[in-house]
C-alpha cells in the first residue's frame, strides 16, 4: 500500500485467521508498511463450523486495491500438511517468508467439569498445535537464511485467569511456552519470537455470556477496544526495527501496552534438615500465605476503564 513508511518493504509475511477481526487488522498494517502478506483463513465460524464464506479472499482485494500484494491461502493451520502448504504459498508466490503470525483461533467455551474431550481436543488443535505446525513449517527457511520473526497470539485468559474456559487458557499458556521455547532454540540463526496478548471486541469476545451487571460493562468495556489498536505492534516485532526483542510477552488494550511478566521464585524456604509433611504444615503457609496468588480473573487485574 502507499502512503506508509515502508518499514518491511520487499519482506512476505504469514498472517493465519486473518480474513477477520485482529487477524484482518494485522494484515491490513503489514500491507500498509510494505509488506507481501499471505492471507491464510479457513472462513469458519467462531466455534470452527465451516460457515461457506471466504473472508481472505476480501482481505486481498483491499491490499491489492491499495497497491499492495497479497494471497489468499485457506488450509487449516491445525493439518501438519496444511501448515507446511500455507508456508509454501509464500515461498510460490513471493520467493521468501520473513514473519508468520499465530493469530488462528475458535472458542468452545464450558466450565470444566461440563467440559468434553472434542471441545478441548479441537481448540488445543488450533491454537497451540496450529501455532506449531506453521511455526515449525517456516522454521528450515528462517534457519537457512539467517532471520525471521514469529508473534504469537495469546491471552489474558490464559495469562491471569478467566470462568469456562479451560481448553482456550489451556492452549493459549501452552502458546507462551512454545513461544519461549522457539526464542531459545532458534536464537543462534538470528530468529526471534514473541507473544502478544489483545484487548478487543472480535467475534471471539462478543460469545462470552453477558447475564449480570459486571458483565455487561465488561462488554461495553470491550466494545471501545478495536481490531485495528492491536495491528501497530505485531507489526512492529515482526520488523527489523524489534531485533532485539525476543522470548517476551506483550498486552494491548487500545491505547495501552503492558510487558507481561513472566513466572519467576517469588518467596523462597529452606529448612537444613529437609521437610516432612508436618514441618510443611507448621512452616510453608504461614510463611507464604502472603505471597500467595490469588484467583484473579481478567477484569480484577485490569479493572480500570481502557485508555
Amino acid at each position: 500500500m502507499t502512503g506508509e513508511k515502508n518499514m518491511l518493504a520487499g519482506k512476505a509475511v504469514v498472517v493465519t485467521g486473518a480474513g477477520r477481526g485482529i487477524g484482518r487488522e494485522i494484515a491490513l498494517e503489514f500491507a500498509r508498511h510494505g509488506a507481501r502478506v499471505v492471507v491464510n483463513d479457513l472462513g469458519v465460524s467462531v466455534n470452527g463450523a465451516d460457515s461457506g464464506e471466504s473472508p481472505a479472499d476480501e482481505v486481498v482485494r483491499l491490499i491489492r486495491a491499495a497497491g499492495g500484494e497479497a494471497v489468499a491461502n485457506a488450509d487449516s493451520v491445525a493439518d501438519w500438511t496444511g501448515a507446511h502448504r500455507i508456508v509454501e504459498t509464500a515461498l510460490d508466490q513471493f520467493g521468501r517468508i520473513d514473519a508468520v503470525v499465530n493469530n488462528a483461533g475458535i472458542l468452545r467455551d464450558g466450565m470444566f467439569h461440563k467440559m468434553t474431550e472434542a471441545d478441548f481436543d479441537a481448540v488445543l488443535g488450533v491454537h497451540l498445535k496450529g501455532g506449531f505446525n506453521v511455526a515449525r513449517a517456516a522454521a528450515p527457511h528462517f534457519r537457512q537464511q539467517q532471520s525471521g520473526a514469529y508473534v504469537h497470539m495469546t491471552s489474558n485468559s490464559a495469562l491471569i485467569g478467566n470462568l469456562g474456559q479451560a481448553n482456550y487458557m489451556a492452549a493459549k499458556l501452552g502458546v507462551v511456552g512454545l513461544s519461549k521455547a522457539i526464542a531459545l532454540d532458534m536464537k543462534a540463526f538470528g530468529v526471534r519470537s514473541n507473544c502478544v496478548s489483545p484487548s478487543a471486541a472480535t467475534r471471539m469476545g462478543d460469545t462470552v455470556p453477558v447475564a449480570t451487571e459486571e458483565q455487561r460493562l465488561r462488554a461495553q468495556r470491550r466494545q471501545s477496544m478495536t481490531a485495528d489498536t492491536i495491528a501497530p505492534l505485531v507489526v512492529f516485532l515482526a520488523s527489523d526495527a524489534a531485533r532485539e526483542v525476543s522470548g517476551q510477552i506483550f498486552a494491548v488494550r487500545r491505547n495501552e501496552i503492558f510487558l507481561m511478566s513472566q513466572p519467576r521464585p517469588l518467596r523462597a524456604l529452606h529448612r537444613g534438615e529437609g521437610w516432612s509433611v508436618e514441618t510443611l504444615a507448621d512452616h510453608l503457609l504461614p510463611a507464604l500465605r502472603p505471597s500467595l496468588v490469588p484467583l484473579d480473573r481478567v477484569s480484577d487485574v485490569f479493572a480500570w476503564d481502557p485508555v
